[in-house]
Formats: C-alpha cells, structure tokens, sequence
C-alpha cells in the first residue's frame, strides 16, 4: 500500500530541511516498513509559524464551517478504513480485527462528534449589579501544540485534533517517531477535506528535540501530551517559559476489582479484555486484579485457562487475538517486569516470557502474562504497559479502597459487583478520573476522559475537552448612561 512519508507543513507534504529521517519497523518481525522524514527544530519552527499564520482566519471562519471540515474528514475515515486499520496494524502490532472493529470506528466517530460541536460552544450571562451587562466568551487559545503516544495512534490524532481544531485553535502535532503512519496518512485526507493550508501540521519526531523545542517554543500557547508521567513532568518544566497551558494526560495503574457478588463469567470477560487489549499497552490497562477472597480461586480458575488460550500471531492475520508490543525496547520492559517479579518473591501465575512459537520469534512478542505479588511490590505499583497483570486478594470493601488507591496514579479502575449500593459506594470512594463498574475501558467522545494524581490533569473528550482549548473573556458593558464614571468631574 502507499505510506505517506514526508512532513505535512503549511498545507504539504515536505522532507526535513537537513534531510534526516526514522526508520520504521514492523514489530512482527522487527523489518524495515519505510523511511520517513524526521523534524528537528527548524522544521517545528516551520510548523510552528504556518500555524501561527493560519490562526486569525481559521479562528474568525464560521464555526459551522470548520465542523463541516471536520465532519468530511470523518466522512474520509471512513472512506479509507480499510487502508487505514491495515497501517495502524502494520505499524503498531494492533491486531486487524481491533484497528477495524475499533480504532478506525472510534477515530471517524470522535472527528464527527467534535465536527457537530463546533458551532455548540456557548458563552454565558452573570447577573451584575444594576445598569451593567456582563457577559462571557469563550476564545480559542491559538497555536497548540499536541504530543500524541505510540499505543494508539491513529484514534489519538481525533481525541487531540477534534476539540482543538473545532473550539478554532491551529495545531501542530508531533505523531510517536515509532508509529508516524496514520497520522501522516490523516494529513493526506485533511488535504483532501480541505482544511487551509497551515490550520494542521504533522511533524514526526524524536520527542527529545522536536517535542521539547514544542513544549518550549514562545509562540506556541498551549502544549497537550499524552504519555508517561516521567516526560509529562518534564514537559511542565519545559512549558515555564511562555506560562503556556499544560494538559496531560499520562500512565496509570488501573485498579480492577471483582466482589463476591460479582457475575463470574462477565467478569472473567471482561477483566482478560482490560488487560490484554492492545497487548496491554494502554494508559487505562486493568493491571491490578483485587479479588475478594471467597471467589479468588474460582475466578482465577477461568482467567488463566483463558489467558492461556488467547492467540499470539501476526496483527495483519484476522485470527490473531494479540499481536506483538509495538518496539523491542517496550517488549525488554516487560520481561524485565517478569524478573523483578522472582527477585521480589512474587509467583508468576502464566507467561513472563517470550512465546515458543518460532515463527514469532524475531517480533516483540510477550505471553499474557498473571503474576501474584504484594502490594507494595513494584509490579504492583509501577506502570508495566504491557499484558502484565498482578493479583491480589481482599476481604472487606473498607480493605479494597485502601488496595485500590495505594499507587501514585489515579486514571481508571473498575468494579464487578451486583450490589447496586456497594457499586456506587466504592466507585465514589475510588481515587480516579473514570471508574467502569460490571464493564471496563469503555469509551465515548462525549464522556470526559483523565485522570488524577500521577495520571495528569486536564480532560480529553466531552464538552470539558472543548474548555480545555478556549480561554473565558468577561466583557463589561455599562448600560445606563446616568451611571457616572467613579471619578466625576
């Protein structure tokens, strides 16, 4: 199929000013897909600049014209899905019927629920004293900068883009250099949509210089990051300069808990999907499975026979259940997880190590994997990011509260129960942004997603998203001409 491979600045597609590219790597087999160009810093000062001059007339165009644009670009997704879910498998290891049954679904339909938001968002009125009118705008903040992550590409380029782009904000984005594909092939059908040249730019690149250079660049307002909380706290640090707006949206270790009372079965289900989806390389993963203690065998029983049955292979065969991780260095991390967990004492349940198929043996591929640890062992409290699950038991929902809050993070968790009151009762008690009670990782352009804590702060999705990307002016008026100024003469 035809890879876009060039930067995507002010309308085309360019190579980088020195040349310089990345090499992109199948992660089935670790061989080289394509070259594509690589941004240094004069290339996101280019982006930067084309965005800076693009912002008055996309900010002064008809609201319900830039959501028509992007209501064509949902249109073109979907137009293009086949190729699309082909590259992002290609490119990450997602297996096919994942980047066609969900990320290529989710992705035109987050681009079509901000499209019909564009023209939605509304100021207000406050009721001031007497003889004056004071009323509220919202405004866009102008040139955003936007750091997307490796786990899911493709869907991240409409969480970040679709709020940004319809509230009347420029962007420049800076897709993973590991995963570029998509979001290059996004510039393609932005082009074809017709979006101005410069409303959009799409600059792969190492995130040590182009993403730093974003962070810091003066004439950039805002930078939104998605990824480990280690960087999102450099990317703070780098943002001090110009005081510009910081939305972060980083690791989690999600808390997943099953009751007594909960309906087996759904929940074997559900929590084997938490963790394992996408090889487990999600910010939302279920790594932290809290069994009550009077079900902990019988649940464990039918997670490991299913685990065990889960079918590792290539992404792009339709058969294939869970792919590869998406690089050689995020696979090492994971198998280093499964040693920490022998040195600190702890059982691995299944897995911990490479399959012993061969055909899958030149690819980052990892075995679900189920350890029993602790829970103040580091596999319990640190972000593995891969199909890595640590198992603890309880005995009271008072215990369970203080199991599921003791990490450092605070994105999601969830709860299967069938007691309506306990279900609210610990979902309220949960330290986290999102909480999924009898399901999990489930999500909805219009629902608010973020986290607490180490997780971050800021909201991707919903109407908060479109807060996130337009400042309040309050504007004063005064209506009654007999009202003197406060120094009269």
């Amino acid at each position: 199929m035809p890879l876009q491979t060039k930067l995507f600045i002010d309308g085309e597609f360019v190579e980088a000013e020195d040349g310089s590219t990345i090499t992109v790597l199948n992660p089935h087999d670790n061989s080289e897909i394509t070259q594509v160009a690589q941004a240094q810093v004069a290339d996101i000062d280019r982006a930067v600049a084309a965005a800076k001059r693009a912002f008055p007339a996309w900010r002064d165009m008809q609201a319900a014209e830039r959501g028509r644009l992007l209501l064509r670009l949902a249109d073109l997704v979907e137009d293009n899905a086949e190729e699309l879910a082909r590259i992002e498998s290609l490119d990450t290891g997602h297996p096919i019927r994942d980047t066609t049954g969900l990320d290529v679904p989710r992705t035109a339909f987050t681009y079509r629920y901000f499209g019909g938001m564009a023209d939605k968002v509304q100021g207000s009125v406050v009721p001031v004293e007497p003889g004056f009118l004071n009323y509220v705008t919202r405004e866009p903040v102008g040139v955003v900068g936007q750091i997307i992550p490796w786990n899911f590409p493709l869907m991240f380029t409409s969480w970040k883009m679709g709020p940004a782009l319809a509230a009347g904000n420029t962007v420049v984005i800076k897709p993973a250099q590991v995963t570029p594909l998509t979001a290059l092939k996004i510039g393609e059908l932005m082009a074809e949509a017709g979006f101005p040249p410069g409303v959009v730019n799409i600059v792969p690149a190492s995130g040590r210089t182009a993403g730093q250079h974003l962070a810091e660049h003066p004439d950039v307002q805002k930078i939104a990051f998605t990824g480990s909380t280690s960087v999102g706290r450099k990317i703070v640090n780098y943002s001090a300069g110009n005081l510009k707006r910081v939305q972060l949206e980083l690791g989690g270790k999600g808390a997943n808990i099953v009751f007594d009372d909960a309906f087996l079965p759904g929940a074997i289900n559900g929590s084997a999907f938490a963790i394992f989806h996408n090889q487990g390389q999600a910010c939302i993963a279920g790594s932290r499975l809290l069994l009550h203690e009077r079900i902990a065998d019988e649940f464990l029983d039918g997670f490991l026979s299913l685990a065990g049955s889960i079918r590792l292979g290539n992404p792009l065969d339709p058969d294939t259940e869970m792919g590869p991780l998406t690089s050689t260095s995020q696979q090492k991390a994971v198998l280093s997880y499964c040693d920490i967990t022998y040195q600190e004492g702890g059982e691995i349940l299944i897995g911990g190590k490479r399959p012993d198929d061969p055909g899958l043996a030149d690819g980052n591929y990892v075995e679900p994997t189920v350890v029993r640890a602790q829970p103040e062992d580091r596999v319990c409290q640190e972000e593995v990011f891969g199909p890595f699950v640590s198992v603890n038991t309880f005995s009271s929902d008072e215990e369970v509260i203080e199991l599921a809050n003791s990490t450092e993070y605070g994105l999601g968790g969830g709860l299967w129960s069938r007691d309506l009151s306990r279900a609210h009762k610990v979902a309220g008690a949960m330290r986290s942004g999102m909480v999924w009670v009898n399901c999990y990782k489930r999500v909805n352009p219009g629902s608010p997603f973020g986290g607490v804590g180490s997780s971050g702060y800021g909201r991707e999705m919903g109407f908060e998203a479109m807060h996130e990307y337009t400042d309040a002016k309050s504007v004063w008026v005064n209506v009654d001409a007999q009202i003197p100024p406060y120094y009269p003469r």
